[in-house]
């Protein structure tokens, strides 16, 4: 079998050059040997590669800095002979593993889409230390590592002292005739680290700017005694603890001080330094300086990335009441009309509530704020809908019960002037259930923004070639237009189109396939059908329905062992939060079934089931181009929108799925009759909870299929050694799921059987791909960011490009 192409040859045309906007290669090979001359090079082994990654990476940071600055003012190689390989040094790099999944990946894209659309526009988060961890799998089990992302230094940051800002905790409030005061804090230190944020081809170079926490140099210092010192110094890192971690939990709260403090500290740093670049801006001068804030959202507008960073809210307030002495209904117009709220999940148990006296110990003055937002708020709920009490309680951001609690979504709805959902079936969701109330007080504040992916890193920088087919038949403007794609169609019958989309495909998956090999020692059929299923793992993601079909499918091989089966190799990765004992279990029966499957001869490399240890882009962007079928399979009503289905989409993946999320609206663009459909609509899983409900029972003995693999799950049939591993698993299935795995079991299997026969007819299922593909023009975070800044921010993109740090500005 040929050995598949190399990128280098395939970036020749659409190359990662040209991404960072690098024109000059002779000047970039000076600079790089610059570089390597004061970087300490001990001597040629492979540790020694990270000096060339740094040296590479310092080269092209230089070549951003001139652009970066460019960007502010527009607003407000070593020597070949040494035969360096590209792809050894960026395998240098660490993942900055800053978010749990979909949210920070999705915030990743849009601030590449906002660079590349021209908009003035910062990403502001927290500076982990520790990032989301490494996942080890030892001995079928899920072991966690810590991230130490860092400890070998970032080339593409750049720390800013001087933009260091003060945080205050605890304490206690005085109201005085001269207003409210917070006295007696502790203080924290935002230190701030600044990260290029390109835009594609545009000489636009954005920030992203991460806050890490400093202990002041005098902390605790004034209350140290005799032999105190030393206890003092190392005290510091109690403070400095609040950037050192990333809480691991995927769509589930957990209500920790140190969490609400990483809230906290983010926000009030990140408004901190807004503020002072208003002030410092034309905009935000005047020459009597009275109550310039006044106007703060005519030049700014902060979108909330779901709850976590809700306390913008109350910080603002007081911000603008406390320090700059606006008046409340002031300051409140101006807190609105600056704030939007994008909402990501509908799951109760992932929304935010803070218990009132973790409030009051940590951001006494917050409370306050909050409890006089939620007097004001009621009063006007009250005159709108007279007597209706009830009405009011569930509105209310305060929440009663045994343990008073803060309802973060409600006052992020309260003090926005948008609200959105992330796909158009979630926004429905929202305003029929979750927000109805809300909706039906204040319906114009509703919007829907449905989830994109940068077509620059998710199809130009992972699948050079397949990038290269599509611009060899219309062109390269699809990178900044992904409408483009539409042209594609006409050649959805050209046999030299179909094969070519054929070969790429089959060259991505030779070369994960190798991939596999050298690091899993997994040895897998590139002829059979790659299908993956790779996200959180998670209960409401049903990986547990996937199993059901691997143990099905394993069951009619062994059955009829001379029948022409189509291969398949099923591969399921993701983190399992350390905390949530179901999904380890999840992973353990996942790494069960192909202790199994793989070591049974009569099978063969037929059918092979394989974990993908540690999941994260830098894998997603090797796996994504190879995959043949995309797993998106969650109970209807459940994924708010998605990224990963759109990913494997572009790739050239057909998608099994469920109608959810953005899978809906992928039908729409792509035909319907080109994915695999199946399942509960939401309407159908509505009625089933309006109705007789769920019982799992009734599955399990009216389907001879189900039962025997639930059968063998419960004897120990996957676990010889340890018969009840599985009990937990086969309770929950069984009494307790919320999921409704069972209900779509029939009709998954039934789709399964239609992907097999499909997958015999490679030039039709091609065919289907290409219409897939034709119709990701939607799925471009450029065209969300584009509607973002339309319809909420009151901004306008931009496709203008920027003189370059050489040229005179106009």
């Amino acid at each position: 079998m040929s050995k598949p192409l190399s990128d280098h040859d395939k970036r020749k045309q659409i190359s990662v050059r040209g991404l960072a906007g690098v024109e000059n290669v002779a000047e970039l090979k000076v600079a790089f040997n610059r570089h390597l001359h004061f970087t300490l090079v001990k001597d040629r082994n492979v540790a020694n590669k990270r000096d060339y990654y740094f040296a590479l990476a310092n080269t092209v940071r230089d070549h951003l800095v001139g652009r970066w600055i460019r960007t502010q003012q527009y607003y407000y190689e070593k020597d070949p002979k040494l035969g360096l390989d590209m792809e050894e040094l960026e395998d240098m790099e660490e993942d900055a593993g800053l978010g749990n999944g979909g949210l920070g990946r999705l915030a990743a894209c849009f601030l590449d889409s906002m660079a590349s659309l021209g908009l003035a526009a910062y990403g502001y988060g927290i500076r982990y230390e520790f990032g989301i961890f490494n996942q080890k799998i030892v001995n079928g089990w899920q072991v966690e590592e810590a991230d130490d992302w860092l400890r070998y230094g970032n080339p593409w940051e750049k720390a800013r002292p001087e933009y260091m800002r003060p945080v205050k905790f605890y304490g206690r409030t005085e109201h005085t005739p001269d207003g409210v005061k917070w006295v007696d804090t502790q203080i924290v230190l935002a230190l701030p680290y600044d990260t290029p944020i390109p835009g594609y081809r545009n000489n636009i170079v954005n920030t992203m700017r991460l806050w890490s926490a400093k202990a002041p140099c005098d902390f605790n210092l004034k209350d140290f005694n005799v032999g105190g010192y030393i206890q003092a110094v190392l005290d510091r890192n109690l403070c400095e603890n609040i950037s050192r971690v990333l809480y691991p939990n995927d769509n589930f709260f957990e209500g920790k001080e140190l969490r609400l403090k990483q809230e906290y500290f983010v926000v009030a740093a990140t408004l901190q330094d807004i503020v002072r670049r208003f002030k410092a801006s034309k905009f935000g001068s005047r020459e009597v300086n009275n109550n310039v804030l006044d106007v703060f959202h005519i030049q700014v507008a902060i979108q909330l990335n779901d709850t976590h960073p809700a306390m913008a809210i109350p910080e603002l307030m007081r911000v603008l009441v406390d320090e700059e002495k606006l008046g409340w209904d002031k300051a409140w117009d101006v807190c609105v009309r600056t704030c939007a709220y994008t909402n990501h999940t509908v799951l109760p148990e992932a929304l935010e509530r803070w218990p009132i006296d973790l409030f009051h110990h940590l951001l006494p003055r917050h409370l306050e704020i909050i409890f006089e937002i939620n007097r004001r708020f009621m009063e006007y709920v009250a005159s709108k809908f007279p007597g209706d009490h009830d009405r009011l309680r569930r509105m209310s951001l305060i929440e009663e019960g045994g343990c008073k609690k803060v309802n973060m979504a409600h006052l992020c709805i309260v003090g926005s002037h948008a609200v959105n959902g992330v796909a158009r079936i979630h926004s429905e969701i929202l305003i029929a259930t979750l927000f109805k109330d809300f909706y039906e007080l204040d319906p114009h504040k509703f919007q829907n923004k449905t989830n994109g992916i940068t077509p620059r890193r998710w199809l130009v920088m992972c699948n050079p070639g397949l990038a290269e087919v599509i611009a060899e038949k219309i062109g390269e403007e699809f990178i900044r237009d992904l409408d483009q794609l539409k042209r594609l169609l006409k050649f959805v019958n050209d046999d030299a189109f179909i094969r070519d989309i054929a070969k790429v495909k089959q060259e991505n998956k030779l070369k994960f396939a190798v991939h596999l090999e050298e690091h899993y020692k997994v040895k897998i059929n590139p002829q059979s059908m790659f299908d993956f299923q790779v996200k959180r793992i998670h209960e409401y993601k049903r990986q547990l329905l996937n199993c059901l079909h691997m143990i099905t499918y394993y069951n009619r091989i062994k059955k009829e062992p001379n029948k022409h089966w189509t291969p398949r190799t099923i591969m399921v990765g993701g983190k399992a939060a350390p905390g949530y004992h179901t999904a380890k279990m999840i992973i353990r029966l996942i790494t069960a079934i192909g202790e199994v499957v793989n070591h049974d001869p009569v099978v063969g490399d037929r059918l092979k089931v394989i974990f993908l240890e540690n999941y994260r882009v830098t894998l997603a962007e090797k796996a994504i181009p190879s995959a043949d079928l995309s797993e998106q399979i969650s109970t209807a009503g459940t994924e708010a929108s998605g990224t990963g289905n759109m990913k494997f989409m572009l790739n050239g993946a057909l998608t099994i799925g469920t109608m959810d999320g953005a899978n809906v609206e992928m039908a729409e663009e792509a035909g319907e009759e080109n994915l695999f459909i199946f399942g509960m609509r939401v309407e159908d899983v509505d009625a089933m909870d309006a109705g007789k409900g769920y019982h799992a029972s009734e599955y399990y003995n009216r389907i001879p299929e189900l039962k025997q693999a639930m059968d063998q799950i419960a004897g120990g049939f996957f676990s010889p050694k340890e018969p009840d591993l599985f009990k937990e698993l086969v309770d929950l299935l069984m009494h307790h799921d919320r999921f409704k795995v069972f209900a779509d079991y029939e009709a998954y299997i039934k789709c399964q059987d239609k992907v097999n026969q499909l997958y015999k007819n490679p030039k039709e299922w091609t065919k289907m791909v290409i219409h897939n593909i034709a119709g990701c023009g939607k799925f471009s975070s450029d065209r969300t960011i584009a509607q973002y800044a339309r319809e909420i921010w009151g901004m306008e993109p931009s496709l203008e490009k920027i003189p370059a740090p050489d040229e005179k500005l106009k």
